[in-house]
């Protein structure tokens, strides 16, 4: 007969095989999983390791490349600017060092920078419109009219491009030296510009900025920038707007007066100015703009190709 004790130990039996077989059975998965999962960061790892070299390579090669464009780019522009003068016009955000590789490379090339503007952190700053647009009114030599747009880029370009540059008719400085260091000491006490000492103005222009532009008011930025610089255009030979990467971006200058027909038709562009070849780009597009002639260089898609055609 069975009892009940009988029945209480076969199923406790049961149930202790039943954990026995869970426990073996985990174990088992367990060490299945980690051997995959294992498996998988040695994958991963090598290919990382993979990435890193080939990244590395490619820096070699970018840095290779720009010692060259570098080395060569005296050469590209040689003779391409002889009896030209450039003024050189430069936004806050653009680094000390490409602002002087222009500056160097547009001698090379044989023209006279007769100085530099430096803008101010304010100048582009939609918090500060309503201020810029007030100043150039108030600083405007007599007999002088600003464009009719009510927008601050043009209203400043519309002061700052005859202080700047020569009357592309009579070859004549636009205004007297005094009336010009008046307005360029104004346009320095509302934080907005300073000039190089012994600033004159020359035949054509520079105009750099930086790369992309960041933030909820970007765009008002780079509009502000790109229609000072065809202000500035308008007002002498011809000029040149200049960015770094990502300036040729939607909220980037480049991009702005490249989207606009009517910038876009007078105004020549470059969008990597931070590099070698931009920056060769950016001499021969002054070149372009002094035959009277307007392209967009760079490695955008927007670009027409990376430089203008060379002259002789």
């Amino acid at each position: 007969m069975i009892s009940m004790r009988y029945h209480i130990v076969s199923i406790a039996a049961v149930f202790l095989a039943l954990a026995v077989g869970v426990v073996l059975g985990s174990t088992s998965v367990s060490d299945r999983l980690l051997a995959a999962v294992s498996g998988q960061r040695q994958s991963l790892q090598e290919q990382v390791e993979d990435l890193t070299g080939e990244r590395n390579a490619l820096e070699a090669q970018v840095a290779a490349s720009e010692r060259f464009d570098s080395a060569v780019a005296p050469m590209a522009v040689q003779g391409q600017l002889e009896r030209r003068s450039v003024v050189l016009i430069s936004a806050a955000d653009v680094p000390d060092e490409q602002r002087e590789a222009v500056a160097r490379l547009l001698r090379d090339a044989g023209a006279e920078v007769t100085g530099e503007l430096r803008l101010g952190e304010g100048f582009a700053d939609p918090d500060q419109a309503d201020q810029l647009r007030r100043v150039p009114t108030e600083l405007l030599p007599a007999g002088w009219q600003l464009p009719t747009a009510a927008d601050p880029g043009t209203l400043a370009g519309g002061l700052v491009g005859p202080l700047a540059l020569l009357d592309p008719q009579t070859g004549q400085p636009q205004t007297g030296d005094q009336e010009r260091a008046a307005a360029l000491a104004g346009l320095a006490d509302g934080g907005f510009l300073t000039a190089s000492p012994g600033l004159r103005p020359a035949q054509l222009a520079v105009v750099l900025t930086g790369g992309r532009v960041e933030g909820d008011r970007a765009g008002d930025q780079a509009a502000t920038l790109a229609r000072f610089a065809t202000q500035v255009d308008r007002a002498g030979q011809g000029a040149v707007l200049a960015g770094g990467s990502g300036s040729a971006d939607g909220h980037g200058a480049v991009g702005v007066a490249r989207a606009d027909p009517a910038i876009s038709s007078n105004l020549s562009t470059v969008d990597n100015a931070d590099s070698g070849s931009g920056r060769v780009a950016v001499v021969l597009a002054v070149r372009e703009q002094a035959d009277r002639q307007a392209g967009h260089y760079g490695v955008a898609a927007t670009a027409q190709g990376p430089v203008p055609s060379a002259r002789g």
